[in-house]
C-alpha cells in the first residue's frame, strides 16, 4: 500500500510537473508487465522485474531531489519516493535472482 501511495496517490496532487507524470508512466508501465508476468506464470519471484522501470526513474529523481531540497512537501515526496523505491529495487533484484536461479514456484496461489 505505501508503494502504491508514494507512486500513484501522492503524484496525483503534483501531476503538472514531469516528476509525477514519469513517476505513474513507471508505475503503470510496471504494473503492465507485471501483470502479463502474473497471467502466464502466476505469483512467482520474477514479478519483481517489473519495477525495472524504477531504476532510471530512482536515479533522475535523487539527482531531482538534491536540487529542490527537503523544505517543501514535492521535495519531501521526492526523498520519500527515492528512498522507498530503492528499498524496492534491492528486494525486487533478491527476488529475480532467486527466481533466475532456480526459485520458479509461485509463492501464493493463483
Amino acid at each position: 500500500m505505501l508503494l502504491l501511495a508514494v507512486n500513484l496517490i501522492v503524484p496525483l496532487f503534483y501531476i503538472q510537473t514531469p516528476e509525477a507524470q514519469l513517476t505513474i508512466a513507471a508505475m503503470f508501465a510496471g504494473a503492465i508487465m507485471q501483470s502479463w508476468i502474473h497471467a502466464k506464470l502466476g505469483f512467482v519471484r520474477l514479478l519483481g522485474i517489473g519495477h525495472i522501470f524504477w531504476i532510471p526513474l530512482v536515479i533522475w529523481l535523487a539527482l531531482r531531489a538534491g536540487t529542490i531540497g527537503l523544505d517543501s512537501t514535492f521535495g519531501i515526496w521526492l526523498a520519500s519516493l527515492v528512498l522507498i523505491n530503492t528499498v524496492s529495487l534491492v528486494i525486487d533484484a533478491i527476488d529475480v535472482i532467486r527466481f533466475l536461479s532456480g526459485e520458479r514456484s509461485p509463492t501464493l496461489s493463483s
